[in-house]
């Protein structure tokens, strides 16, 4: 029986920690725009953009083109951490359930460190780890922080 296992990348920003995490926590309609070759559309289904029990349903590519309906699970304005339960979509058809949870953290006067950590739970041994979700987060961070860069 699988296990819950977690992964997790780390990303150096130039952005300021509260700069970042509110374009991550509460901006998310942006991202189309942003990054389009990650995130095509983002609808708000339940809720509003920001807060607990909010749900968002994606189209993105992370290796191929799929969608997701994800709920805001919790919110930790103190430590600029949020986090996501995938509701469904094409990644609950391989994990039973997969969370995953960002904390923005500044760097003095070097901008931020973004930390994207995901639990998951295959839905059997030969299911992968879900790394393509991991790496499709670096482009969208890196993106992110290139817009706030560009249009501070």
């Amino acid at each position: 029986m699988a296990q819950i296992a977690k992964v997790e990348v780390q990303v150096e920003v130039k952005s300021s920690a509260e700069t970042f995490y509110e374009v991550y926590r509460g901006k998310q309609y942006l991202w189309p725009k942003i990054c389009p070759d990650i995130v095509k559309s983002v609808k708000l289904i339940k809720g509003d953009w920001d807060s607990i029990g909010s749900v968002k349903e994606w189209t993105f590519v992370a290796g191929n083109s799929e969608t997701a309906k994800e709920m805001v699970e919790a919110i930790d304005e103190k430590n600029k951490t949020i986090t996501l339960k995938i509701l469904d979509g094409e990644a609950k058809k391989h994990y039973k359930n997969i969370k995953t949870t960002l904390q923005v953290t500044g760097m003095d006067q070097r901008g931020s460190l973004v930390k994207l950590s995901m639990e998951y739970e295959k839905q059997n041994d030969d299911t992968p780890v879900p790394t393509k979700y991991l790496e499709a987060f670096k482009f969208l961070a890196k993106s992110i922080d290139a817009y706030l860069t560009k249009n501070a």
